[in-house]
């Protein structure tokens, strides 16, 4: 199976950019994308069901706010909508598809720059998702976790990480649950084949950040440890433009 995940902002932005040509040529069997910024009555019939793709839609309450969307080759096993936690599902920030052999989670995560109550919301979402997780693969489901962490877990993870020690997305205390979901034995797909710096998924759209690869790597697929020798391969699809993200890829068995 491939897989692909993209932070897309704004989905009807991105297909005036050319993504559905890109979804065409990409052939994957499952993409989820993040921050679509529309609810599914808003968008285009070709978005909807692209190529005879299965698609799949969590809306936040709020207009033109957060979002996601799954698209899937084959019908999934079970689809639901958020993770039952009514203050993160209004946001419209979870879908859970079953496939034959896990569970995918597309997660946009909360942002936690604006203020405090909103650090804490990303903490507390942070804290529990992992609890839904560990119950799952306590009862011997795998999962696999897409989509964007808005966090850069270390300081490989973003091209200047002194600077921003102090700002949310590199806090001591959001890296912290990172490492603790490392410590409950999730793992980073995209570090089993690349150890080497300098590969990022989002750079702001000032100064010039992408073309000097002044980046953050912040878009993630995870898996619990066991589904590990299941995956072929991951990696960060650098090259796709028509968001301030681009996409990341796993295969698997």
């Amino acid at each position: 199976m491939k897989l692909i995940s993209w932070n897309v902002n704004g989905i009807r932005a991105a297909e005036k950019k050319g993504f559905l040509d890109w979804f065409e040529n990409a052939n994957a069997d499952v993409v989820c994308v993040q921050e679509t910024k529309a609810k599914e009555e808003q968008v285009s019939d070709a978005l909807k069901n692209p190529h005879g793709y299965h698609s799949y839609w969590h809306s936040a309450e709020k207009p033109g706010y957060s979002g996601v969307a799954t698209f899937c080759k084959e019908e999934p096993l079970y689809v639901q909508h958020g993770l039952g936690i009514d203050r993160f599902d209004k946001e419209g920030r979870v879908l859970i598809t079953e496939h034959e052999n896990f569970l995918l989670y597309n997660i946009y995560f909360p942002n936690g720059q604006k203020n405090d109550e909103r650090l804490n919301y990303k903490l507390d979402f942070y804290k529990d998702l992992l609890v839904v997780l560990d119950e799952q693969v306590e009862s011997g489901v795998n999962v696999v976790v897409a989509g964007d962490w808005n966090t850069a877990h270390k300081p490989i993870d973003l091209a200047r990480p002194k600077d921003n020690e102090k700002y949310s997305g590199f806090l001591p205390e959001e890296r912290a649950l990172l490492n603790k979901y490392e410590k409950h034995g999730y793992v980073d797909s995209f570090r089993l084949f690349h150890p080497e710096p300098d590969r990022y998924s989002w750079w702001t759209y000032r100064f010039g950040a992408r073309s000097r690869n002044v980046g953050w790597r912040i878009d993630y697929i995870w898996t619990n440890e066991a589904f590990v020798e299941q995956i072929l391969d991951a990696d960060i699809f650098d090259d796709v433009l028509g968001s301030d993200h681009c996409p990341v890829f796993l295969e698997t068995k």
